[in-house]
């Protein structure tokens, strides 16, 4: 009997993970006859073709916390295992939950981490708990060779490294889409972030960088858009308003297609304190921006070569990242980094690394 796969994704939230989410289980449903999705959020079941969606009975979508979501679809997952024997389940989010109950079942499960330990394993107890419970998975997959460096160097589990894969010709062409301009046409460097409101993409760093440049006095021909949404997006802006930044910095909201307003500007600016391997710059390279980034844990170093293709600074030290921006222009230099960063997106490619999520998956399903 054919195992069914089943991928396991309780809270589709629109970021860079879900994107990955849409591609992979798109694609993994174009090779397998039984794939069945498991999530709370019903509002993207259209991103899905020929997969089986299943949504717990009560509809806890619009909960504003993660784990009621996570409860309600591992009630799903469960009485799914118990009629269907031979399973294999796919766990995009929420892994350590699914790795317990899929092995209290006897099931097989392999999980996909998105964002690196530095992020979620300080505390020592927690730090015990994953370790245990993680090398009970029957495969763990990373996003980057850095990501994979570091799992084993802290949890001394093997894993795979299989890369985002970058579709750049969607990406060419949303961007062409006609939207309304965010800049002003007199401003000679626009510079954007895009990311979640929280403590992780922790854009109040940026903000701090360009109110030292304001009172410095060396913040001209300067404009920054910050996209995105979430729990932080007033403290983001209250500071804005205290420290009179208003007529550099513009909040927008999130936008299910960012491509032409990332096209729009020539500077993107990462703050993050831990990712994995962060779409979002692999979008800003495809899009010929010039990038900024902390030289977080794990994936920008990667992506960047080690500061070979963009500027590189620490976690939260808004003065380096002042004097990067003070010291941008659009000039051959810096062209030829962006041009460089482009070239190498091959290391990325759609369809390649498709094939490695494929190959990884039918490993598992024997």
């Amino acid at each position: 009997m054919t195992k069914k796969l089943i991928i396991f994704m309780p809270s589709i939230e629109g970021g860079g993970v879900e994107k990955n989410l849409f591609i992979v289980s798109n694609y993994l449903a174009r090779h397998f006859n039984d794939v069945t999705l498991i999530t709370a959020s019903k509002s993207y079941n259209k991103k899905f073709q020929n997969i089986k969606i299943l949504n717990p009975i009560i509809n806890v979508e619009f909960f504003k916390g993660r784990k009621i979501k996570y409860f309600f679809c591992l009630i799903t997952l469960f009485f799914y295992q118990i009629k269907n024997t031979k399973t294999l389940t796919f766990a995009f989010q929420a892994n350590l939950y699914c790795i317990i109950l899929c092995k209290i079942l006897g099931r097989k499960v392999i999980t996909r981490s998105n964002s690196s330990p530095a992020g979620w394993s300080k505390n020592p107890l927690k730090f015990f708990i994953y370790k245990k419970l993680l090398s009970l998975a029957d495969s763990i997959m990373v996003n980057s060779e850095d990501f994979k460096k570091e799992f084993f160097k802290k949890f001394k589990i093997k894993t795979t490294c299989i890369y985002n894969p970058l579709n750049k010709k969607e990406i060419l062409s949303k961007s062409k889409i006609k939207v309304k301009n965010l800049f002003s046409s007199n401003k000679k460097v626009k510079a954007i972030n895009i990311g979640r409101f929280v403590d992780q993409k922790n854009q109040i760093t940026i903000l701090k960088a360009i109110n030292y440049l304001k009172i410095k006095n060396k913040i001209k021909n300067f404009e920054l858009i910050l996209m995105g949404r979430g729990i932080d997006e007033m403290k983001l802006k209250n500071y804005t308003k205290k420290n009179r930044l208003e007529k550099i910095v513009k909040f927008i909201n999130f936008k299910s297609n960012p491509y032409p307003y990332l096209k729009q500007a020539n500077l993107f600016i990462l703050s993050s304190k831990f990712e994995g391997l962060p779409n979002v710059l692999l979008e800003a390279a495809t899009l010929k921006k010039y990038i900024i980034s902390t030289n977080c844990p794990t994936g920008p170093r990667e992506i960047l070569k080690n500061g070979l293709y963009g500027d590189l600074y620490k976690v939260g030290d808004y003065k380096k990242l002042s004097k990067i921006i003070e010291r941008f222009k659009i000039n051959s230099f810096y062209l030829k980094k962006i041009n460089n960063n482009f070239k190498d997106l091959k290391r990325f490619d759609y369809h390649k690394n498709l094939e490695k999520y494929l190959i990884f998956v039918k490993k598992n399903l024997n």
